[in-house]
This record gives structure tokens, C-alpha cells and sequence, in this order.
């Protein structure tokens, strides 16, 4: 059920941000016992590089994330750390 979960987190920010890098991982078995362990839900981590952050302070680079993924926040998402930057300079 993780790996599913993981694909969708994964698919869902693809498709929103396209970024040029994207790493979705699992840390639901550090929490084990914790409230949202027991409701079926997890604990998640995402690395995330794209475009569409330039020119957008950290909190709102958050806040796209969260709103990309709005849904499974309320059904499979109970935390959920990101770090979301913009590419290097060339």
C-alpha cells in the first residue's frame, strides 16, 4: 500500500509542477504507534526541484505542494515534509 501511495504522491506532483527533479520518500515507519499511523494514514517526504517556484517565497512553494496534493491529504497523507527549490542558475 506505501508503494501505491508513493507512486500517486509521485505522479500527482509530476503532473502539476513537471519538475526537473523529484523524490518521494515513505517515512511512515519512524511514526509507528503515532495518531496517524493508527487512522491508516502516513508520513511522507518530498524533495522537489522546479520551474514554477521562481520568483515564489518558500511558503508558497509549500503551500503548491499541499494544494497539488489536497486530496490524499485528507484521505492518505497524515504529515508531510517538503523541500521545494528552483533549479541552479546556468
Amino acid at each position: 500500500m506505501s508503494e501505491d501511495r508513493i507512486g500517486r504522491i509521485y505522479a500527482r506532483l509530476q503532473d502539476t509542477f513537471s519538475p526537473e527533479h523529484l523524490e518521494v520518500f515513505d517515512d511512515s515507519h519512524l511514526h509507528d504507534g503515532h495518531v496517524g499511523a493508527k487512522e491508516g494514514k502516513g508520513h511522507f517526504r518530498v524533495h522537489i526541484i522546479a520551474k514554477q517556484f521562481e520568483n515564489t517565497r518558500p511558503l508558497d512553494r509549500h503551500r503548491l505542494v499541499f494544494q497539488a496534493l489536497e486530496e490524499m491529504m485528507k484521505t492518505d497523507i497524515h504529515a508531510l515534509s517538503v523541500s521545494a527549490r528552483t533549479p541552479p542558475s546556468q
